[in-house]
């Protein structure tokens, strides 16, 4: 039997796939796991899970994610990237770590899908501008060559096209597409679709039932003394064992490798604009909760700002962002210069803010623009229906943005206007007290208030480990005066780091790829390994017990207290 990967063939009916429910599929003996995304999205994947090779058919559609039930590692709707480890829950899984997911298109009721593409998908002409009957698919056990030779017989009217994929019957005005699905070497499925629509549909498919079924028997009868042909080899690639536990970082400093739409620009809050950023592909990357991108700017500027999308939304981006009179103009830039319809630069989401899904509780806190990565967050938290509490200080109600998203998270959030200082400091104090194992803290906001919450919970007893803050930028004032080496172990070389240059730009200058974004010791993707040595740690990023370890350096700002550090890399 001819194998043709390129062509499309129909692999489900669309009443094959009802609100959360995952379909098995299959063509040319790849196994296929076909679901159906809450906002209406078909995705068709290859039916098995990265880790250990599950199929995800038996697996739970959560809507806007996959969930494999043996170890209950996460992938997307659209984009099939994965956005959770359980084994691994403090960590973001790398953006390589990705299923298979075949092209897909849904038309006239059927879901139909190609192997290896080399065209596009070509509607059938008297398909065009019409509302077939879908009618019960039939599976045979034969291969697809004799099922198409017994379909001529089929009893319904003339055969008046055919082709390697399909068969057209005409009898008077009405007619009968029938499509040949090669599951295997020798299993096929028939799924016909009747044009126009009959009078009486239940009529029309239960007398087509009844022929296919005795097609069916027919052409079993007739193959039943031949040997079975021997089935379609798949290979599969297994996901490299290292990439489960990778960071989703850049490898050689900040990069902006998207383009993106600017699909919409609205004022979501006093002095906070929004945006929706569209891909010019059909999707952008996987992200998960807590990711942010770097934005390149008209103005030359490359600028960091949390995702606030929600999960399984990868059709676009969208960020907030506030003007600050006070900054450098990446803020006003955007406000003033930006505009709907403007075509900009973005990188592939960076996650250093993790989100832990193992906590029996999860308490957020933002103030002001912090909000950003914490709705993003919530929203996945409440998707799960996992505990968490959200609590929101702002100074008027002018200032909370993205109202919409506050509204769907109404019972789960406490917002809390006007308080001064020492009033912030006492609600947080409140809330953070009684502290129960395995509960986790999320922070962002001014630095002020993230140092009030961080210090507040070492006082009720919170361990550093469930502590997890993002600071919108490093406000320290930078002591790059000291010169000293860095002996870098895994690469036998001594470089000399002089006064007015930090490590990481020596690093590169020395043709060492180093991951970066924020380049201002508040994102921490430039975190590297001391083996050796004193750091003077200038950084916002690592907690207070990370810091007197002297086992991490942020290589963006932080320099030595010693001659010498030893770093692993």
């Amino acid at each position: 039997m001819k194998v043709d990967l390129s062509q499309w063939h129909p692999v489900a009916s669309s009443s094959d796939l009802p609100l959360r429910h995952v379909y098995q599929g299959q063509l040319w003996g790849h196994e296929l796991a076909i679901w159906r995304a809450d906002d209406g999205h078909v995705n068709v994947w290859e039916n098995r899970c990265l880790h250990r090779g599950v199929r995800l058919s038996i697996g739970l559609n959560e809507g806007s994610e996959l969930r494999c039930l043996y170890h209950g590692w996460r992938y997307a709707n659209r984009t099939a990237g994965c956005t959770y480890i359980p084994a691994h829950p403090a960590d973001a899984p790398a953006r390589t770590v990705c299923n298979n997911a075949y092209q897909c298109i849904e038309k006239y009721g059927l879901v139909w899908s190609v192997v290896a593409p080399e065209r596009s998908f070509e509607t059938p002409v008297t398909l065009t501008d019409t509302v077939p009957l879908t009618l019960r698919a039939i599976q045979i056990n034969a291969p697809s060559d004799l099922v198409q030779k017994f379909a001529t017989d089929y009893p319904y009217g003339m055969v008046t096209h055919k082709s390697d994929t399909s068969m057209t019957l005409q009898s008077g005005v009405s007619e009968l597409q029938l499509f040949f699905q090669p599951v295997d070497s020798g299993k096929t499925i028939i799924r016909g679709l009747l044009i126009p629509q009959p009078i009486d549909p239940i009529v029309a498919l239960r007398h087509h039932n009844a022929m296919m079924t005795a097609l069916r028997d027919k052409i079993e009868l007739a193959v039943s003394g031949l040997a079975p042909p021997r089935a379609i080899e798949v290979e599969f690639k297994p996901v490299a064992k290292d990439l489960a536990q990778m960071p989703n970082i850049n490898t050689a400093g900040p990069k902006v490798e998207l383009r993106a739409k600017v699909a919409r620009k609205w004022l979501t809050a006093q002095q906070v604009m929004a945006f929706r950023l569209e891909a010019f592909s059909e999707q952008f990357p996987t992200f998960q909760p807590g990711a942010h991108i770097d934005v390149s700017l008209p103005n030359g500027m490359l600028r960091q700002y949390s995702l606030t999308n929600g999960p399984g939304q990868t059709d676009h981006y969208t960020i907030g962002v506030k003007r600050d009179v006070a900054s450098r103009g990446g803020s006003i830039c955007l406000h003033d210069d930006v505009q709907e319809g403007d075509v900009i630069a973005i990188s592939a989401p960076h996650n250093n803010f993790p989100l832990r899904r193992d906590a029996v509780k999860t308490i957020l806190i933002s103030g002001g623009i912090g909000i950003t990565p914490l709705l993003s967050m919530a929203q996945a938290l409440k998707a799960q229906e996992l505990p968490f509490e959200l609590h929101i200080f702002v100074q008027t109600k002018a200032d909370l943005a993205f109202p919409e998203i506050l509204q769907d998270l109404d019972a789960l959030t406490k917002i809390y206007m006007g308080l001064s200082p020492r009033a912030t400091r006492n609600v947080i104090s409140g809330v953070l007290a009684n502290y129960v194992a395995a509960q986790h803290v999320y922070i962002c906001g001014p630095g002020v208030m993230l140092e009030a919450a961080r210090e507040a919970a070492k006082k009720c007893g919170w361990p550093d480990e469930a502590v997890h803050f993002e600071y919108f930028k490093n406000s320290k004032e930078i002591d790059d005066k000291t010169t000293f080496e860095i002996a870098l172990s895994r690469s036998a070389l001594t470089l000399q780091v002089p006064a007015g240059k930090t490590i990481l730009q020596i690093l590169r200058e020395n043709g060492i790829e180093v991951p970066s974004s924020c380049e201002q010791g508040a994102c921490g993707t430039c975190l590297m390994t001391v083996i050796g040595g004193e750091p003077d740690h200038q950084d916002v990023y690592l907690s207070t017990k990370e810091k007197a370890s002297n086992q991490k350096i942020i290589t963006c700002v932080s320099r030595s207290k010693s001659n010498q550090l030893v770093l692993d890399i």
